[in-house]
């Protein structure tokens, strides 16, 4: 088959590859398309450790079933399918608990790290477990369905936030009001799912005015650019003067995580979704204090079905996000357009 390796760190080699066989449990998908992940981005010059060469990335994919391997009856040759980007085992604790995010066996397609090597899906088939399956609508492109994961994401954020009428300061007297730090695509997309599931007032923050006037259209209430001076302040006078119910940090940097904490109100919630950085500082007094709940988020847990259902019936709209399709074969070009500043570029998708 046809793949896009990455063969060196920012280097890629278009070309054969070995072509993967279903084994017992297990189906070929002819992959129709597949995105490219920050995470991708991050990981493909070596900073992260968890894209270590040789090795095909890709886990934001969906594709057709060509062939099954024994003890497959729940799917057949020519079902539409994506596919959650963890293989878990189902077996251990945190499995049978629901938590399949935090499976102790658990690999990522596409990443080869010091514990193991996933090939993922920038090629022309991979070979999955059956249980990570799901089925995809007739009427669902391939390019949307591929955002079946990055929506999961989202969802998954906003599901660690209780409303305030579910949290430890409980109130019925006002509206449920969030603000987004970080307007990148999965923070358009926690945006997204906020509005989707109710919250009343969401606020985003970036230093992209272009990813703020898309926000903006996508259901932001009021949107700020981060240089601006005394926005927590500002964001705090938005949640009645004690600050927000929850925020949700999807950078992962220091400045933007300082913000996320001091906009939020006593007794609040931040969500921690963004890694750019493994350690960053953070105003402990201000979490300690005002006894506010940091809430890490990994991956998605459950989220699937919910996340192909919003695509298809545009709750959540993955187009405006979509910035190019494009052939696999030009994928080396589409990476290292995605790291340069000031690209535009928020999902390239890519097409064996």
């Amino acid at each position: 088959m046809k793949a896009l390796t990455l063969t060196a760190p920012s280097e890629f080699e278009f070309g054969d590859a070995p072509a993967p066989q279903p084994a017992a449990g297990q189906v070929l998908v002819d992959v129709k398309a597949c995105g490219i992940c920050g995470s991708d981005l991050h990981g493909m010059d070596g900073r992260s450790g968890r894209r270590i060469p040789p090795i095909i990335m890709g886990h934001e994919a969906a594709g057709e079933i060509s062939a099954v391997g024994e003890g497959v009856s729940d799917w057949k040759v020519g079902d539409r399918v994506t596919f959650d980007s963890t293989e878990y085992c189902g077996e251990c604790p945190d499995c049978k608990a629901g938590f399949v995010n935090l499976c102790k066996n658990r690999r990522v397609l596409g990443v080869s790290c010091g514990d193991y090597r996933r090939h993922g899906c920038f090629a022309e088939q991979v070979v999955l477990p059956q249980h990570i399956l799901f089925s995809i609508p007739d009427a669902l492109s391939y390019e949307k369905a591929a955002f079946a994961e990055p929506v999961s994401i989202g969802l998954h954020a906003v599901n660690l936030a209780p409303k305030p009428n579910q949290g430890a300061l409980a109130t019925t007297t006002r509206q449920e009001c969030a603000v987004v730090v970080g307007a990148g695509l999965i923070g358009l997309l926690v945006l997204q799912a906020l509005k989707a599931r109710g919250w009343s007032r969401v606020y985003a923050v970036d230093l992209d005015d272009s990813r703020l006037a898309l926000a903006k259209k996508l259901g932001a209430e009021e949107v700020f650019n981060a240089k601006e001076e005394n926005l927590a302040a500002k964001l705090k006078e938005l949640g009645g003067g004690d600050g927000l119910d929850a925020s949700f940090e999807v950078v992962g940097a220091a400045q933007p995580l300082d913000l996320a904490i001091r906009s939020v109100r006593k007794g609040g919630t931040v969500v921690l979704v963004g890694n750019l950085q493994p350690n960053t500082p953070f105003p402990l007094q201000e979490v300690v204090t005002r006894q506010i709940t940091l809430r890490g988020s990994c991956s998605s847990a459950g989220e699937y079905p919910e996340a192909i259902e919003r695509i298809q019936d545009g709750s959540i709209q993955v187009e405006p996000l979509l910035s190019i399709v494009a052939p696999l074969s030009e994928g080396a070009q589409w990476f290292h357009k995605g790291v340069q500043p000031g690209n535009g570029l928020l999902k390239v998708v890519l097409k064996p």
